[in-house]
């Protein structure tokens, strides 16, 4: 039998790594800007266009490389950070894998200008699909320029993968924005297709966090500070009235690298407990230094996950600090009652005792005798009762016989209106309205049917409802917008705008009329009709959040999306309390629905049972 295992080329090779290493073109971003920090930077430039698709390009300012590292370090297995296994163990620098840049250059047109300080002239390398194309000598800045074009020109089907560019730029940055996070120190500078998105200038760790997430988020901050032998912690959480239901301002660093561990994020939550209302989650920008020895960064190819040698310990010490920080700043709840001023001690009578009352009663005081009494209190006041005439006398003269049966002079001319009764156009008792509906648990709406009865989902059935609503406005781009008599100014951050413009089109066609005042503050003059000012920002934060959790994907498009996350936001919600009027108008509205069996979320927004279901139940 021949030999039938054999060897893999090297550009093969490096394809097959890539799909470790390179997943989006996010994770090109990740690579090159540690790569960047890791050559001791101060200033990085981070330019995108068509969402990393056609280009991703990192400029720093930072050591640069030779000729020969410039060569080698597009070479599997080739990195400056190891020596051998154990110092894998001891590591404290980011991009230290050996295959990144080869599993990059293996997919994409690569093109490197790099040069030391030391040297008047850099190298200038180009590389396509792992073949070097030129290497010469250019003349170049101190640092190095690294730019990745056509990501996937080589693999269809990978490319054929990608998201839409809406997605994937989102994907870029959350990289941007937990590398920056992680070094407040180093200035960054960001563009996508031309347009200029951040410019961090180096400023402290609270600085870097507003101006990524807004001017607002400086009042939501609470400062967190511990140290121990096993860690050191550091870093803000958000007030529990800020929290909010995506988990997009949720960030762990350890040793400056951005982790993901669900153990901890239980530990930030178990501090907040009692603190937030169902369904919101805290906002959080934590730094933790521990020993490189006790933790394992190698357990994920991206490396956003680490195994700790203790967990419990820093679970404890993490939950304690953020619980002591919220209660330092009074954020803990408290009960506060309300001191009425009538109830003050006034300030002459502050240094008086206070005088036990004393009374003395008269026994022998009769108030029917006509005599003069004396009443004798504590200020001993006496009087003399008035001469008057007996009771009886009240009741002299009121008997029929004076008056002769004679109606007086005085009352001949008024005249009182009696209720006029109206009969009943049927003999019998009238018949009351026939109720059909019933609220169950102000949860769900329970009517007869033919065949036996209906249960309906209340919140389900009215998003069905409001979602071909909005989807037919839409559609037809025929909503009608009421104008504010004082425009709504709501703050949001950049990311959060940038999602918002690329939806402008689609959130105008339900009647939101808005426009963009200053850098990070949209300017709101018309809502939808039936909309209040208040559920405006419900509404928007719910879309922002479904676009976060990569919901678009599963939508037929952004108005799809639309309409969904505004159904949502403003359905009936379970717990509220219904008229009979209102459940015999959902139940109405429910069934004259094109699909009234699902919600928008295909779940189903009733039931029925049958009137044989209901016989066997009692068999």
């Amino acid at each position: 039998m021949a030999d039938i295992i054999q060897l893999l080329p090297d550009h093969v090779a490096n394809q097959i790594a890539a799909g470790e290493v390179v997943q989006r073109p996010a994770s090109v971003v990740k690579e090159l800007l540690e790569n960047a920090i890791d050559a001791d930077a101060t200033e990085i430039k981070l330019i995108v266009k068509d969402a990393g698709k056609t280009l991703i390009q990192v400029i720093d300012n930072g050591k640069g490389m030779s000729d020969t590292d410039a060569r080698l370090s597009f070479e599997r297995h080739a990195t400056s950070k190891i020596r051998e296994a154990q110092d894998l163990f001891q590591l404290n620098t980011k991009g230290f894998r050996g295959e990144a840049l080869a599993s990059i250059a293996a997919i994409a047109h690569v093109d490197l200008k790099t040069k030391l300080k030391e040297q008047e002239l850099g190298s200038h390398i180009e590389i396509e699909g792992s073949t070097v194309k030129q290497q010469e000598v250019v003349v170049t800045p101190s640092g190095t320029s690294i730019a990745v074009k056509n990501l996937f020109f080589n693999i269809p089907a990978r490319r054929n993968f990608l998201k839409s560019d809406t997605v994937e730029f989102r994907h870029i940055t959350d990289e941007f924005h937990r590398v920056a996070l992680a070094h407040p120190s180093i200035a960054f500078t960001f563009y996508h297709n031309g347009s200029e998105l951040f410019n961090l200038p180096p400023e402290n760790y609270r600085q870097r966090i507003v101006h990524i997430f807004g001017p607002k988020t400086n009042e939501k901050l609470v400062p967190v500070k511990e140290d121990t032998e096993v860690l050191k912690l550091s870093g803000f959480v958000g007030k529990p009235e800020f929290a909010k239901k995506s988990k997009t301002e949720q960030f762990f660093f350890v040793n400056d690298r951005f982790i993901k561990s669900a153990y901890l994020n239980h530990a930030v939550s178990a501090a907040f407990e009692g603190l937030m209302k169902e369904g919101y989650h805290p906002s959080y920008f934590l730094h933790l230094s521990v020993d490189p020895k006790t933790i394992d960064i190698n357990i994920h190819p991206t490396k956003t996950e680490i195994k700790f040698d203790d967990e419990h310990t820093l679970y404890a010490i993490l939950r304690s600090a953020i619980k002591h920080s919220l209660g330092q700043f009074n954020i803990a709840p408290v009960l506060d009652f309300e001191q009425q001023s009538q109830l003050d001690t006034p300030y002459n009578y502050k240094n008086k005792t206070a005088k036990a009352p004393a009374i003395e009663v008269d026994r022998d005081f009769n108030p029917f005798k006509d005599e003069t009494s004396n009443f004798k209190g504590s200020s001993a006041i006496g009087f003399k009762k008035k001469q008057e005439q007996s009771w009886e006398s009240l009741y002299v003269g009121l008997n029929d016989n004076e008056n002769n049966g004679q109606v007086p002079e005085n009352i001949k001319d008024y005249t009182v209106e009696s209720e006029v009764e109206t009969g009943h156009l049927f003999n019998g008792t009238p018949v009351e309205t026939k109720k059909t509906t019933f609220q169950l648990q102000q949860k769900y709406i329970i009517s007869t049917i033919k065949s036996g009865l209906v249960m309906i989902d209340q919140n389900r059935a009215h998003q069905r409802i409001l979602y071909e609503n909005y989807l037919k406005q839409l559609t037809l781009k025929e909503a009608t917008s009421q104008q504010l008599l004082f425009p709504l100014k709501l703050q949001f951050s950049q990311r959060e705008l940038t999602m918002l413009d690329q939806m402008q089109a689609d959130l105008e066609h339900t009647g939101f009329v808005f426009s963009k005042e200053e850098p990070q503050r949209l300017v709101i003059t018309g809502v939808p009709v039936g909309v209040s000012e208040s559920e405006v920002s419900i509404i928007l934060d719910q879309l922002l959040s479904d676009m976060d959790n990569d919901i678009p994907d599963a939508n037929f498009s952004a108005t799809d999306l639309l309409a969904k996350s505004m159904a949502k936001s403003l359905s009936i919600k379970n717990g509220q309390y219904l008229t009979a009027e209102a459940q015999e108008h959902l139940v109405n509205q429910l069934f004259a629905c094109k699909e009234p069996n699902i919600s928008p979320t295909n779940r189903p927004t009733f039931i029925t049972m049958s009137v044989e279901d209901l016989e066997k139940r009692f068999m």
